[in-house]
Parts: C-alpha cells; structure tokens; sequence
C-alpha cells in the first residue's frame, strides 16, 4: 500500500487510519509485507521544553512503523491487527521542530502469533535520531496473511 488508498483498503475503509496517527501528525507513506515507512511534518505542538522534538513523538513513530510492518494485509476489505508486549528505543540525536521525521520498521522475524520488528527514524536532512527493536503479538485471526474482515 502506498498512503491512504493503495491494496488492502476496501469498501473505502482504511486500515491505516488512527485516531492517534491523525492527532500526531503521523501518516503512512509505504506499507508491504516486512516493512511500513511512517512520515511526520513536525510542528510546534512537537516540541518538548527544550524546544525540540519530543522523544515520545520518537517513541510512537517506532512503535507504530514496527507494529505496521508486520500487520500488511494486502486482501481487500481486510485487516491485521496486533498489540506490543514490548518496545526499546535509543535516542542518537536531536530533531529540530519544523522537519520532517521519517520512521522505517522491518519484520525482523516472527511466528504464528508473534513477530519481531526493527525500526530506524530519521529526521529532514536524513540523520538517524533514534533506533528500536519491539515484540508484538498478533490478535485473534491476525497471523493469518489474509486478515480478519474489517468492522464498519
């Protein structure tokens, strides 16, 4: 899936869609199987005391690139769904409010019921400004490529 309307997306419902993401600023930009690419235009509303980025703006790009790069579904009207059991992160540098943050998961590798995720994210000028590897477990039909049906 690329952005909102690619595979996967069916009766004009979009898995991609979060109350979360939408309050973020947070957007899918590239979604297959193994791998999402999550971008984020930052804005004031970003900025921790110190007038950058928020680590917990990091925090949350890791954790839903990891989460939605084991959750492609790419049979229409369907959907993937999973929770984390756990989540590291490492700070390697700073973000300055006003660019662009780009968050990469990949399934490292995974199981029936649980897979395994890295994730990378970079801030405009392509820099690595934090790193983290997570666990998520699938929920009920979910491990299933073909997903479960979406809920109207």
């Amino acid at each position: 899936m690329t952005g909102a309307g690619g595979a996967g997306i069916g009766a004009g419902m979009d898995p991609s869609h979060s109350p979360y993401h939408e309050h973020l600023g947070i957007t899918v930009e590239e979604w297959r199987e193994g791998y999402a690419r999550l971008v984020c235009e930052t804005a004031p509303f970003h900025a921790n005391r110190s007038g950058i980025v928020h680590g917990g703006l990091l925090l949350s790009m890791i954790d839903q690139a990891a989460a939605f790069s084991g959750l492609f579904c790419p049979v229409p009207g369907r959907v993937r769904r999973a929770v984390t059991l756990d989540l590291d992160c490492r700070f390697t540098g700073q973000a300055a409010i006003g660019g662009r943050l780009v968050a990469e998961g990949r399934v490292a590798t995974g199981g029936r019921n649980v897979f395994f995720a890295r994730t990378e994210v970079f801030d405009a000028e392509g820099r690595m400004v934090a790193f983290g590897a997570s666990t998520h477990r699938y929920r009920a039909g979910s491990g299933d490529p073909e997903g479960v049906p979406i809920q109207p």
